[in-house]
């Protein structure tokens, strides 16, 4: 399968929305936390599982999105 140009942006398009918006969900979460905001335990973990799963994603469109403008 081969990649248009617009295929691409968007693909980076999505990589930075996922990385604005995680890395600022995980300023918020770090200040909750310094707050001493009382919640369970599984509450940090399962939201600062989702910050971790989804900058991930965003590095993998990135690349993806990166290699495809090189080739097209």
């Amino acid at each position: 399968m081969r990649l248009e140009r617009k295929h691409s942006l968007l693909l980076l398009g999505v990589a930075a929305w996922n990385l604005a918006s995680y890395t600022t969900f995980a300023k918020n979460l770090a200040k909750a936390h310094a707050r001493g905001e009382d919640r369970p335990t599984g509450y940090w973990i399962a939201h600062s599982g989702l910050i971790a799963v989804n900058l991930s994603i965003a590095g993998v469109l990135a690349r993806l999105g990166i290699r495809s403008l090189r080739a097209s």
